[in-house]
């Protein structure tokens, strides 16, 4: 290895020049030749004393841990029940890398982030003082009055509104009860289930239904996936099944059940 130049670079600690000189000379950290990295180390604390730089305790107590290190190589070893003697400084300089790198990147999401501030968040309570019972004519009125300031007539907001007023209300709690009934004589398919509805209205409800008898457990959706897609057809592989006895039905306290 050839001699290390310096301009003269000063280090914080001795695990920061070591781990400089591994790579500086592309050594592998987990092999490292230690007599080299020993010497590579005494000629910078050589060149140190000759520009009459103070070290610390610490490199000098690096060097000796690197000589005793050195020597221990030397003496016979058990290569399975003998440890390295390089181990403990091996790990330690593992660990520094690890440091420094995390040293750098919080350094640079500091330079980022370090000047902002965070306002904390404001607890706002809820006003329970508002209490006024909407109509369905002042909510049309109000309605009428957002149409009017985007030009749309009063005529269109009628029939529009009319709609949602006038929807059919289909309560689920009936929905479910002919579910059950229905199922009593057989499974049936989820797909044709569905098509079977009137309307949006009614296939919400009995979407509703159905999820409400899943959790209750007194139905079960099986399906079946395709062996060569993986894909499941609920029109022909999705079956609804009565899984739940008649007095289960009735202990599970749902309204119109039996």
């Amino acid at each position: 290895m050839e001699n290390i130049s310096y301009k003269f670079e000063i280090f914080e600690g001795p695990l920061e020049l070591l781990v400089s000189l591994v790579e500086k000379h592309k050594l592998k950290i987990d092999d490292i030749p230690i007599d080299l990295l020993c010497e590579q180390y005494m000629n910078y604390m050589k060149e140190a004393s000759e520009q009459n730089i103070e070290l610390a305790c610490e490199f000098l107590y690096m060097a000796s841990e690197l000589m005793l290190i050195k020597s221990r190589m030397l003496l016979p070893r058990d290569p399975i029940k003998d440890e390295d003697p390089r181990k403990p400084l091996i790990d330690a300089m593992k660990e520094y890398q690890k440091t420094k790198l995390a040293a750098s990147e919080l350094s640079d999401m500091f330079k980022e982030f370090g000047s902002r501030m965070i306002k904390e968040q404001d607890d706002i309570s809820p006003d329970k003082t508002y209490v006024a019972d909407h109509s369905i004519e002042l909510l049309r009125a109000a309605l009428v009055r957002v149409y009017n300031e985007t030009r749309i007539s009063e005529k269109i907001i009628k029939e529009e509104f009319s709609v949602i007023v006038n929807a059919p209300r289909i309560p689920v709690e009936t929905i479910m009860t002919t579910l059950i009934d229905t199922l009593r004589s057989g499974s049936i398919y989820l797909d044709s289930y569905f098509r079977d509805s009137s309307g949006k209205p009614e296939l919400i409800a009995k979407f509703l239904g159905i999820l409400e008898l899943l959790k209750s457990k007194i139905i079960s959706v099986d399906d079946v996936c395709d062996e060569e897609t993986g894909v499941t057809d609920i029109s022909t592989h999705a079956k609804i099944t009565l899984i739940a006895t008649d007095e289960t039905i009735q202990a599970a306290s749902l309204d119109s059940y039996a």
